[in-house]
């Protein structure tokens, strides 16, 4: 399963990484280019539904889409399924299996060079699954909740999140700090995690628990700037290093902002 919007840069390089699957379902939020025709011309079944959040996106496919194998394996345009992860995914999706899921890593790849440092490498998402035992929540970045156990490949996904440009990033995280922002806030009025969690095995769950102890902290785009850059080695990157950490930073700062005026308005203030 793909999911597209306008992704006619994209498209056909990952429908080329998934040519070995008899079954490719792209999931389109109306792309008013040729994203539609570029799938259909490659043998994909194009299934439209107008984008409102992730999680109910998500949720929506995995609970309406007529998949046709009891596995399904979730990309994104942007990201590509390499030989290795073929192979491990083939392996791995069998009836018999005792998983519900699969955890998968992911390299992230910005002005030609593996951001090994300055991302938050290993990243795993739950992209390999059976769909009826996973659901989402988060209206952005979503946490996969799988019923069951969830298993790990050591196969890669390749991404390439600024294969549109970084105008296109910005505008895009633009309207991701929009969800952020609700987030954030939930994360201050609620205690939405276990201080156990930090140390849980599952590495979604400990993501989330650091990142709503991180929707706490002052000067957070300063400190992710420093985290990204220093304490990852961000600098170890070279320029993409420095660049991605303050294009993070500035997300950052979205957020904050967007969240103050949201409390404002709510507040009766002037913004």
């Amino acid at each position: 399963m793909i999911l597209t919007l306008n992704e006619e840069t994209n498209l056909r390089d990952c429908l080329k990484s998934l040519a070995w699957s008899d079954d490719i379902v792209v999931l389109d939020s109306f792309s008013t280019d040729e994203t539609c025709a570029i799938a259909t011309a490659a043998g994909a079944r194009v299934i439209q539904r107008k984008f409102d959040n992730w999680s109910a996106h998500q949720n929506w496919a995995v609970s309406n889409v007529p998949f046709k194998h009891p596995w399904v394996l979730y990309l994104d345009a942007d990201e590509r399924c390499t030989v290795e992860l073929r192979n491990d995914v083939l392996a791995a999706a069998k009836a018999n299996s005792a998983h519900a899921a699969f955890r998968i890593r992911r390299k992230d790849y910005f002005m030609g060079r593996w951001l090994k440092h300055a991302q938050l490498y290993p990243t795993w998402v739950i992209r390999l699954f059976r769909p009826e035992r996973v659901r989402y929540e988060r209206l952005v970045n979503p946490v996969a909740k799988v019923d069951g156990s969830i298993g790990e490949l050591m196969a890669h996904i390749d991404h390439y999140p600024f294969s549109h440009g970084v105008a296109h990033w910005i505008a895009r995280h633009n309207k991701y700090s929009d969800m952020e922002a609700v987030e954030a806030i939930k994360a201050r009025e609620q205690v939405a995690f276990k201080m156990s969690d930090l140390a849980s095995s599952d590495p979604n769950v400990r993501r989330r628990a650091l990142k709503e102890i991180f929707f706490r902290l002052p000067a957070r785009p300063a400190v992710k700037f420093f985290y990204y850059y220093l304490w990852r080695r961000g600098f170890l990157d070279g320029r993409p290093g420095f660049t991605y950490a303050t294009l993070q930073a500035f997300y950052e700062y979205m957020i904050e902002c967007k969240r103050r005026e949201l409390l404002r308005r709510a507040e009766g203030l002037p913004v």
